[in-house]
């Protein structure tokens, strides 16, 4: 790789893009070793071969011509046959657990700016009571199983180059939540930077391109380039449990689901929910060619995503909401000759600086293509890989914007009816408001109950709840 100026100068011009460094003359010292490293981390053939084809020529989506609704293992087994399949399965993924074969792997690139939350957005407060951190309560998770299971489960944490820093100066302020550090690993996802329409890379300032992290796919190639599987492999880890930084209630390590993914020798798998309505913003799991596929909310017509089984029920009703686990040597042969996922074509408004003037150009229109990658692009290149549904109340809770559906209030409020309902069927009474919620604010800690049923192993520590109370239980 390149490193001194003229050589990536030399680079850029090659790629017709010399015009980064217009401002290169006014810039201090500092400034200027910041904009060649910046230049000296992407790949520039790369960047050529994406403006050729995702800016210049972008190819339309069709839709396949045989698309059927992906099958899914329900969840809660309607048989004997699959309860005692469902069984095998919780104690082969437990079983995993206890030989120290599953690594925990979040994905959390982004900032908090929707949520108006200055930091990464892992360090949001997140949970309803004791407001932790998204971070924190992962790491509580993944203590809580360690105990039970007398297992050490490894910690991968991909950032990006914007919050990388300040992650790692935030598990270290917090004494990593008391999980030995050489437990955790955190590395950066690429970056690529904003095209124009007219194929030029936008500078976001004099000093800077304008860059943004090459999507979720991209932490499978991070997963190669930062040595995390090579360390995975030192460490025995056969399965990856993915899950994004959003969601306070995720379950990190499913040992039920990781061990009907390996029992059905699947390289990639994935959790669904039942969509309420045709068009909710999930992308649907379909077979395409026997594979399968996910094919986004917006891109299933109508008339498929309306339809309607004989019971009522949405015919493609398997949303995807981004939780897999990923055979380590799958991911391995996804970057054996080069990465293998596509990239697409994001258009965005992206304020740039005017090379012209040297202005900063807020656009009231989209101006530019962000290229990216999306990790569900790996399921056709499966092997097998199977689907299972989990329960909405109790496990999906995502902070996405500031208001609204998927904020941060509506994820304590879901957070707060799954626990009630979980202290409920321990018997203990919880308080209700007229409209059948919760007249209460309830957290459990992962040190309390993983599931429904350590509530009820453990009702007797849980104090009478009175209307209004604010119940934290640890």
């Amino acid at each position: 790789m390149a490193t001194d100026h003229a050589a990536l100068l030399e680079i850029l011009q090659s790629a017709d893009q010399g015009h980064i460094y217009h401002f290169y003359e006014r810039l201090s010292a500092p400034q200027r070793q910041s904009l060649d490293a910046q230049v000296a981390a992407i790949d520039w053939t790369l960047v050529s071969e994406l403006i050729k084809t995702v800016v210049h020529k972008p190819a339309p989506f069709v839709l396949p011509p045989d698309v059927q609704p992906a099958p899914y293992f329900a969840n809660k087994p309607a048989d004997g046959s699959l309860r005692d399949q469902y069984s095998m399965a919780r104690q082969r993924g437990q079983t995993l657990l206890r030989e120290g074969k599953i690594a925990a792997f979040v994905v959390a690139g982004g900032q908090g700016t929707r949520l108006g939350w200055s930091g990464p957005k892992g360090t949001f407060p997140a949970t309803p009571v004791k407001h932790k951190s998204l971070f924190q309560c992962f790491v509580e998770h993944l203590k809580a199983l360690e105990a039970r299971f007398h297992t050490t489960i490894p910690f991968y944490v991909m950032t990006s180059s914007v919050n990388h820093h300040a992650t790692v100066e935030f598990f270290k302020q917090n004494q990593f939540f008391s999980m030995p550090e050489n437990h955790i690993m955190f590395f950066s996802q690429d970056m690529l930077p904003a095209v124009g329409l007219d194929g030029k890379v936008l500078l976001e300032s004099p000093e800077s391109m304008a860059l943004s992290p090459n999507g979720h796919g991209g932490s499978l190639l991070a997963l190669h380039k930062s040595g995390a599987l090579t360390d995975m492999r030192h460490r025995g880890i056969t399965q990856i449990s993915y899950f994004q930084v959003d969601n306070p209630i995720v379950r990190c390590i499913d040992p039920l689901f990781i061990g009907l993914h390996d029992m059905q020798d699947a390289d990639m798998s994935s959790k669904m929910l039942p969509k309420e309505f045709g068009k909710e913003k999930l992308g649907n799991f379909c077979l395409v060619d026997g594979k399968v596929t996910v094919i986004e909310y917006s891109d299933l017509p109508d008339d498929l995503s309306e339809q309607r089984l004989p019971d009522g029920q949405l015919r493609f009703r398997a949303g995807s909401i981004a939780l897999h686990a990923i055979r380590r040597s799958f991911v391995e042969q996804l970057n054996a000759h080069g990465f293998a996922l596509p990239y697409h074509r994001a258009e965005k408004k992206v304020p740039y600086i005017d090379l012209a003037t040297g202005e900063k150009i807020e656009p009231q229109k989209t101006n530019a293509v962000k290229m990216e990658t999306f990790v569900f692009d790996a399921l056709p290149l499966a092997g097998k890989s199977i689907i299972y549904e989990t329960d909405r109340l109790d496990e999906f809770a995502p902070i996405k914007q500031a208001q609204g559906v998927d904020s941060p209030a509506s994820s304590c409020d879901v957070t707060t009816r799954r626990n009630a309902q979980w202290i409920s069927a321990a018997g203990v009474k919880v308080p209700i408001k007229p409209d059948g919620s919760p007249h209460a604010v309830i957290e459990i800690s992962a040190s309390f109950a993983l599931t429904r049923e350590d509530v009820v192993d453990n009702y007797t520590k849980i104090p009478p709840i009175a209307p209004g109370d604010r119940v934290y239980l640890e």
